[in-house]
């Protein structure tokens, strides 16, 4: 297994103390058709002795999921991205089919152990939801056309929409030696917000992989989210096997309609035995740590992403990754 990492911001010192904590892979942004930013990143992060490894947010693909990319320019820029990866040399892309919005709390400072603060998410509140992630989704044109904001489609839409996206990308990403990674819908709901969700268990993402059978049709196991839908962790592990390409590793404590973040070992999840089962799948890609808590001085940092709570995560999963060698 690969310890990878994202830095906010990547900046030298964030670099340096992810590589003297064992990070060896690491995890960025789409920068748009230019491939020269992504090789700046790239060259950065081998400088600090680490390879580039996943693309993860930004992408153009909100349109695709709502079905409205009606000239096509999102599609070809995916593809372009696919390629550009390829000959780059990065070979996962992690996305998602959250139609019009992206991973969402309703509360920001929720006290955990020793008073760091995690993100939690409460249904029965939503009205206070607050988006949060990385790529943007959501803010094409603000929804003022009908149904580009998700809302309006159909679980049955959804997934037309889907099927159309990987028969047109998984023949790219095998020709570019590519895996496309799915992360799940978080919260994994079947509607949030009004919009229809359906990579929110076990099965769908069993559906997913057999829509376009393909070894580089995979997906980004994000164990918090399918902690949320109650899976049992290893089990699940066990059944998506060899079509995980990279792992999102956290922990919650509740279920999908009410959950908090917690420490890497301080919520419900056997993670030894996860990590157990990765071994047994014979998963050897980039797993990195997934919305850390604040800790003391981060409270004007961006919740889930601040530093300090990196370095509790790195030297957990790696203790957990020599274990069970």
């Amino acid at each position: 297994m690969q310890l990878a990492t994202v830095l906010t911001p990547i900046s030298p010192e964030n670099l340096q103390l992810a590589a003297q904590c064992g990070v060896t892979h690491f995890v960025t942004r789409h920068y748009g058709p230019d491939p020269e930013p992504l090789i700046a990143v790239k060259k950065e992060v081998e400088a600090a002795d680490m390879e580039l490894s996943v693309i993860e947010g930004y992408l153009p693909i909100e349109r695709i999921k709502v079905g409205r990319d009606d000239d096509g320019s999102e599609l070809a820029e995916l593809k372009d991205l696919i390629r550009m990866m390829g000959d780059i040399g990065i070979p996962v892309l992690c996305y998602n089919f959250m139609a019009g919005t992206d991973w969402v709390r309703t509360k920001l400072n929720v006290p955990e152990r020793g008073g760091a603060k995690v993100t939690q998410f409460d249904l029965s509140v939503v009205q206070e939801a607050v988006l949060l992630g990385h790529d943007g989704a959501g803010t094409h044109e603000s929804g003022q056309e009908a149904g580009l904001d998700g809302t309006g489609l159909t679980h049955d839409q959804l997934w037309e929409n889907l099927e159309r996206l990987l028969n047109e990308i998984v023949p790219v990403a095998e020709q570019s030696g590519v895996a496309l990674a799915m992360h799940p819908d978080d919260p994994p709901l079947d509607d949030l917000l009004g919009r229809p969700r359906i990579m929110n268990s076990v099965e769908n993402f069993e559906r997913l992989v057999q829509l376009v059978p393909s070894p580089a049709n995979g997906v980004c196991f994000c164990q918090g989210t399918f902690a949320e839908m109650g899976a049992d962790i290893p089990d699940a592990i066990r059944r998506l096997g060899s079509h995980i390409k990279y792992v999102h590793f956290r922990d919650v404590t509740g279920t999908a309609d009410c959950f908090t973040e917690t420490f890497h070992d301080n919520g419900k999840t056997d993670m030894a035995a996860a990590v157990r089962a990765y071994r047994e799948v014979g998963f050897n890609g980039p797993i990195r740590p997934d919305h850390v808590p604040q800790l003391v001085g981060e409270d004007d940092g961006e919740p889930g992403y601040t530093m300090l709570g990196r370095l509790f995560a790195y030297g957990y999963i790696r203790g957990l990754i020599q274990a069970t060698e």
